[in-house]
């Protein structure tokens, strides 16, 4: 369990659990999953002396959930809010607003098998050399947002948490020749939403990679001259981009559901406090436009899986219809020569050409003439063209 002490300048971190409000700033107590549900008792009292209230059980069986899905919820006293984050060793480290994190983060845990459906992988023992879409995993980062104190819940080796904590550590001085952040956190709701707008950049860090892997079966679909058979990875790829939309769906509704009762909080009395506000709503709009492009690229990725399936269906139907063309020229050319051998081999006494010396001669000659007239005619008429020379 960690404990940091954010004040507009700088942050520090404290040893023990605050016992009471801070003079200036506030207080974020970040744990993992199986630490909260260790140390419940303190944490409650910890709530209760800096929040004015403790969590609510239905609350703390929801921050100990690991298959719960996106959701937002609230009391007169603190918000919670549930956001799942991509959970997958393969993936770039997120970052808070766009910019580079100074520190590496550790490899996340694979979450319980115990997951619904719709956070479950395509496959339930991803390899390393799977496709990409077939490892994208996410686990529930928990928010209790007070007004003097933030906690946060995370899953084990939680790589959102290290970097942040690393970040404000840091305070916002320059790192990498570039400025990390503009200022420090004014409030827990503005942390939070640094973190959830992390979460979903991740999300967005996802979308060459998922990128390439639609063009990757585009192109498996669409080769004429190879014969396709994997369709079991391509129906993973469509469960995962259907887990996917979910995913984001949920995520979305949390959002909009945290916008709509940020819109109900009282007014503030000063000017500062009021921009600061306004500074949550534009956060608020930012992440949910976020999630709506996650969201608008899956739907694309999702387009294109089912149009490069129909195309390889109707490229198959095509490449049948020009063999059967072929076989069907064939046939004809052959048919006139099947006439005269039939006629040549009936068992009749008196046939012309029959008993003249060069009556086989004048057979194959009128034979070779009809079959190059035939060709030429059914070659003009572009029945004899291979699909690779149009």
């Amino acid at each position: 369990m960690r404990v940091l002490h954010i004040s507009p300048l700088y942050a520090q971190p404290v040893d023990t659990l605050p016992t009471r409000e801070p003079m200036t700033g506030f207080y974020w107590v970040s744990c993992m999953r199986s630490e909260l549900e260790s140390q419940l008792p303190a944490i409650q009292a910890m709530l209760s002396q800096v929040g004015g209230t403790p969590l609510v059980d239905l609350h703390v069986s929801d921050l100990l959930n690991p298959t719960l899905p996106s959701n937002y919820d609230y009391t007169s006293v603190y918000d919670i809010l549930v956001f799942r984050r991509l959970a997958n060793a393969h993936l770039p480290p997120l970052n808070g607003s766009h910019e580079s994190i100074a520190s590496a983060a550790p490899s996340p845990v694979p979450p319980a098998p115990s997951a619904p459906p719709s956070h479950r992988p395509a496959h339930a023992q991803p390899q390393r050399d799977a496709p990409v879409l077939q490892r994208v995993e996410t686990q529930p980062v928990g928010f209790a947002l007070y007004d003097h104190v933030l906690l946060s819940v995370h899953p084990d080796d939680c790589f959102v948490q290290e970097n942040f904590w690393q970040r404000l550590i840091t305070g916002p001085g320059k790192g990498d020749g570039r400025q990390q952040s503009s200022k420090m956190p004014v409030e827990p709701a503005d942390l939070m939403l640094r973190m959830v707008n992390g979460m979903v950049d991740g999300y967005l860090d996802l979308r060459r990679s998922l990128t390439r892997q639609i063009d990757h079966w585009q192109m498996a679909l669409l080769k004429p001259n190879k014969r396709f058979s994997n369709w079991a990875s391509v129906l993973d790829v469509r469960l995962a981009l259907h887990q996917l939309d979910e995913i984001c769906e949920d995520q979305r509704a949390a959002m909009q559901d945290w916008t709509e009762a940020l819109e109900g909080w009282p007014p503030e009395s000063t000017p500062a406090r009021q921009h600061e506000r306004e500074l949550l709503r534009v956060r608020s709009r930012d992440v949910l436009e976020h999630i709506e492009r996650v969201t608008h690229h899956i739907h694309r990725m999702e387009q294109s899986a089912e149009t490069a399936v129909q195309m390889h269906f109707s490229a198959q139907s095509n490449r049948a219809n020009d063999i059967m063309r072929t076989l069907t020229t064939v046939t004809a050319i052959f048919l006139p020569l099947n006439l005269i051998a039939g006629i040549f081999g009936m068992n009749f006494e008196f046939i012309p050409f029959v008993h003249k010396k060069d009556g086989f001669i004048w057979a194959l000659v009128s034979m070779a003439i009809i079959t190059v007239v035939l060709v030429a005619y059914f070659w003009r008429r572009r029945y004899l063209e291979s699909e690779e020379k149009e």
